[in-house]
């Protein structure tokens, strides 16, 4: 593979027994033995490099139960600091109030939609660099693509595992933060 192809990838995570996937190529990955150009290449195309391990979450969803489930797993079973949005519009609010680490954002929302809110992150200069992990139940591979293209790091389809979403936020984290404990 040329250097050029291995900067342009990108992570899905989809809770599959092959773990990471690289859709540029539809080639599988195991989460235990990703090749160490893909993990450069991700690590190259995400600026926001923090020296601590993954505390802050910013979890926007506008369903209130996906909400308490999804916050409940990633508190209790993760261990992480949750603040929740019901809107694109309260998620830009909260972010250059008290900054995430990372952001889970939902696609389908009231108002404004997550890629719409994407597209707002990423033209903040204080924004910009914060990660975006789409989660969503439109996961079918045109709209993975548009995703990852307005420049998520990754997707985790809904339905979520409650008790595996803190642990699938975590290799996410460790893909695009070179590695380092999550």
């Amino acid at each position: 593979m040329d250097e050029s192809t291995n900067s342009e990838r990108r992570l899905y995570f989809g809770g599959h027994p092959e773990g990471f996937r690289d859709l540029s190529h539809r080639m599988s990955f195991s989460t235990n033995a990703a090749p160490a150009e893909l993990l450069s290449s991700v690590a190259s195309r995400t600026s926001l490099m923090s020296e601590n391990a993954l505390q802050k979450i910013l979890f926007v969803e506008d369903d209130p139960d996906i909400q308490v489930i999804g916050s409940m797993a990633l508190e209790q079973v993760g261990g992480f600091s949750v603040t929740l949005a019901s809107s694109g519009i309260e998620a830009l609010a909260l972010v250059t109030e008290s900054p995430p680490d990372l952001i889970l954002l939902d696609v389908m929302m009231p108002g404004m939609d997550g890629l719409e809110a994407l597209k707002r992150l990423r033209a903040n200069p204080e924004t910009k660099d914060i990660p975006v992990i789409f989660i969503t139940a439109k996961v079918q591979n045109q709209e993975v693509n548009q995703y990852l293209e307005s420049g998520a790091v990754a997707i985790i389809p809904k339905p979520f595992n409650p008790m595996t979403l803190a642990n699938q936020v975590r290799e996410i984290w460790q893909h695009i933060d070179g590695g380092r404990d999550a």
